[in-house]
């Protein structure tokens, strides 16, 4: 009786082998990605939280260590810069993400009827999102030159203006000129999304309508966009939290000028992290708009899920 208990653990021992190697296996091919994700996201976030407590300045190292809450309460009480780059943010994600919403549906829309050379018009749409920023900064850099820029040549023929203007170098033309930059690079993002959106939408409920009698704008109201509902809830998520973080064409256009008129609260961090060598102060920033842009998506989601409910 003993020896045939004993066979029986034996005989099972290999099966138990057998088991823990293969729900070993899953954690293994999978630690590569984990350690991927701790090293370029997780171990970069702790890092900047670290720092956001500290003197850490590059050009006065006689004076880092501990300062606890003191760069938090510098950046309420004393930075001069915070709210007016917070506010030039809100307007730029507000007048960015509301443009290329709507002309990217517009375009998304067109896209998605049968004319001939579809496709090729497709692929020449999607170009300006696919240049790099450094690349559209210079197209658009050379476009608003003062001597020699397209826009200046085209309002003095059609005797709109009576001298070249600088728009980059105006407060009162800067900003719109960097947004309309903005825009020529953003549309073909909402425009890709939509219309991949727009192709899984039912042809029938279409056919069902126009049998009902309905205009191609009552189509529009309570068809397309009702389908089109999470996408945009989606996109403009997405799209709100980048041009929240973008800083290569602003700073490659005016570089937060004239007058800090477009000095946005990304690159007034990347100025005083980077330019600034302030490290400490700078990652106290980086935090504060972590917490900004964790606060509206939150508040934006759940007003987007009270919606559909």
């Amino acid at each position: 009786m003993e020896n045939t208990i004993s066979n029986t653990k034996v005989a099972s021992n290999p099966k138990k082998k057998r088991n823990i190697k293969k729900n070993w296996v899953p954690y293994a091919l999978l630690a590569p990605a984990f350690i991927m994700i701790f090293a370029f996201l997780f171990y970069p976030m702790l890092t900047v939280f670290y720092y956001s407590f500290q003197h850490y300045d590059i050009s006065a190292p006689f004076y880092d260590g501990f300062a606890g809450l003191q760069n938090y309460i510098d950046i309420f009480t004393k930075d001069s810069l915070f709210l007016p780059s917070l506010w030039n943010s809100v307007k730029w994600v507000i007048s960015q993400v509301s443009l290329q919403l709507v002309f990217g549906l517009g375009v998304a829309l067109l896209l998605n009827q049968k004319f001939k050379g579809r496709g090729a018009i497709r692929a020449v749409v999607f170009v300006p999102w696919a240049i790099s920023g450094v690349l559209t900064s210079v197209i658009w850099m050379l476009m608003y030159n003062e001597h020699m820029g397209v826009f200046n040549d085209i309002l003095m023929r059609l005797g709109i203006i009576d001298k070249p203007a600088a728009f980059l170098a105006s407060t009162g033309s800067a900003f719109f000129a960097v947004v309309i930059a903005e825009l020529w690079r953003g549309i073909p993002f909402f425009a890709v999304t939509l219309l991949a959106s727009l192709q899984t939408i039912p042809e029938d409920m279409y056919e069902a309508a126009r049998v009902d009698g309905a205009s191609r704008f009552q189509q529009l109201f309570y068809i397309t966009l009702p389908q089109l509902k999470r996408t945009i809830v989606l996109t403009t998520l997405l799209r709100s939290v980048w041009e929240f973080n973008n800083v290569d064409l602003l700073y490659n256009l005016t570089g937060g000028g004239p007058a800090n008129s477009t000095m946005t609260y990304a690159m007034y961090i990347a100025n005083t992290a980077v330019n600034g060598t302030n490290f400490g102060y700078g990652s106290a920033l980086t935090v504060v708009a972590f917490v900004i842009l964790s606060i509206v998506a939150a508040v934006y989601l759940k007003i987007s899920k009270f919606e559909e409910e």
